[in-house]
């Protein structure tokens, strides 16, 4: 095989997501991120729309997130699980990029090709992150798809979505693996 890459498929083959409430201190710096992110648009885009964008929250950045969560959550009247639920992905996070999807107005490429593209953000995000030793979750919750929490919050216009919220952090704890899709259940083989 020319070109085979055996440890990048031993990586994606191993990859695990780290649970965003074990990811501590230290996170990566703004230098040590910029490989990161670059390496997480690097993805595909069809007709080079660029149909995301991406938002770097900071530790000092959260607080203002979680106050902003409990109210959402309070004028929504939502139950004191979900409540929490809602302020503890910023609450215990040190550091989260945010991947805003943007559809654009395409004759050639799909609005929902555009919203795949975010997601390959997001998941290049994730193993970027974790290629660079750091662990790494991709959560939503109900804060992201809350037009008032993401307009006041993270600055999102209208015609933007949060595509995913990738917390990034050192490992504390490494969990087990978990049971893995069944291929051949999963894939039909077509030869005609």
């Amino acid at each position: 095989m020319p070109d085979a890459r055996p440890e990048v498929l031993d990586f994606l083959l191993s990859r695990r997501s780290r649970p965003a409430k074990t990811l501590a201190l230290p996170v990566p710096g703004r230098n040590q991120l910029g490989p990161i992110l670059t390496a997480a648009l690097r993805t595909p885009d069809h007709g080079k729309l660029e149909p995301w964008r991406l938002l770097v929250l900071e530790a000092g950045a959260m607080p203002r997130l979680v106050a902003l969560a409990e109210a959402r959550a309070e004028a929504l009247g939502l139950d004191p699980e979900k409540r929490a639920k809602g302020r503890s992905q910023f609450e215990q996070s040190h550091l989260a990029v945010v991947v805003v999807a943007i559809p654009k107005p395409s004759d050639k490429v799909p609005a929902i090709e555009q919203t795949l593209s975010a997601g390959a953000v997001c998941l290049g995000l994730l193993n970027a992150a974790q290629a660079a030793g750091w662990g790494a979750n991709w959560l939503t919750g109900w804060p992201a798809h809350d037009r008032d929490f993401v307009r006041e919050g993270l600055g999102l216009e209208d015609h933007e979505f949060v595509a995913g919220i990738i917390h990034i952090g050192s490992e504390t704890v490494a969990p087990p693996d978990r049971p893995r899709p069944d291929i051949a259940s999963l894939t039909t083989w077509v030869s005609e």
